[in-house]
């Protein structure tokens, strides 16, 4: 009978110590949770925000470990595939395009190349491709595209910037610094830009610009530029008077200076010369309608006399 009392006794003790090591448990398991809990609120995030992060750190955990899955197994369009599915069903889908830095250029025209991927996980988004097509936009002068997860892609435009107007045979071409062609534009609105013409005009648009900024205080007169035999300048002034100058980029912007200079004692333009040849410097022939003989001037004999 003593025996038997003896195994219930022990048997009591065993439950006994199980439930304290379950409580003890269930205590430690609390105390780990609040802990966390704490930790947790302590950090400057939401709760939506630390579940969109936990989600990044997820995907980012299985592109690795299909990435090393397909470099074993040499099934890397599969893994891809698979990761892009993942992605997709995750939320992070191609849903927004947010464009930043047009101005005058149509917006819709990124749109409408950064759409065309529209329907593709964030990770199939080919940004350097998307940069190599916008790049190819007339008004384009560079690109940037970012993307902003889950869904947005953000691109950034440099525009060119509208500089003269190109005279074609047919229509009237707006273009920037370096002659590249942005749209075509209607003759009222071309009125605010100086025009050049000529064949082989628009590969000398920089020069032409180099040649004027030689002679500031004219610069802002020229209303017209004529490239003619592929190697000098007809310049025109807001006056309606033309300058020829002579071919050569030293001996062109030599002969605007000197007329500059001309200009400065004479008030040339705005005068009664319809048109002036500086084509043999430094002489210089006007002409003067209504008059059967060009008038001549010679810059280095006025040199000379205002030496003296």
């Amino acid at each position: 009978m003593a025996r038997t009392n003896s195994r219930k006794t022990q048997g009591v003790r065993r439950q006994a110590r199980a439930q304290g090591n379950s409580r003890a448990v269930r205590s430690a398991r609390q105390r780990g949770q609040s802990i966390i809990g704490r930790m947790l609120g302590m950090l400057p995030f939401t709760e939506e925000q630390l579940q969109k992060t936990f989600t990044v750190l997820i995907l980012g955990a299985a592109l690795v470990g299909i990435a090393w899955i397909a470099q074993i197994s040499g099934a890397t369009a599969v893994a891809s595939d698979r990761f892009a599915h993942v992605a997709s069903n995750a939320g992070f889908k191609l849903g927004r395009v947010e464009v930043r830095g047009t101005q005058r250029m149509n917006s819709m025209l990124v749109h409408e190349r950064a759409f065309g991927q529209r329907d593709l996980a964030m990770t199939r988004v080919d940004m350097h491709g998307l940069r190599d097509e916008l790049l190819e936009l007339p008004w384009v002068q560079d690109a940037r595209v970012s993307r902003q997860l889950p869904d947005l892609l953000v691109v950034n435009i440099v525009e060119r910037q509208p500089h003269a107007v190109l005279r074609r045979a047919d229509r009237l071409m707006l273009i920037d610094t370096t002659g590249v062609e942005l749209e075509p534009i209607s003759r009222s609105d071309a009125a605010e830009y100086m025009l050049i013409e000529g064949p082989g005009a628009q590969g000398q648009v920089e020069a032409l610009e180099t040649l004027l900024d030689a002679a500031p205080a004219l610069k802002s007169k020229v209303a017209a530029a004529e490239w003619v035999g592929n190697r000098r300048w007809n310049l025109t002034f807001d006056t309606d008077q033309r300058l020829a100058l002579p071919q050569g980029d030293d001996r062109s912007a030599a002969a605007l200076i000197s007329f500059a200079q001309a200009d400065g004692v004479h008030r040339l333009i705005g005068g009664e010369v319809a048109s002036f040849d500086m084509r043999n410097p430094p002489r210089m022939y006007m002409h003067v309608p209504g008059r059967s003989e060009r008038q001549e001037l010679s810059l280095q004999a006025q040199e000379q006399g205002d030496n003296t």
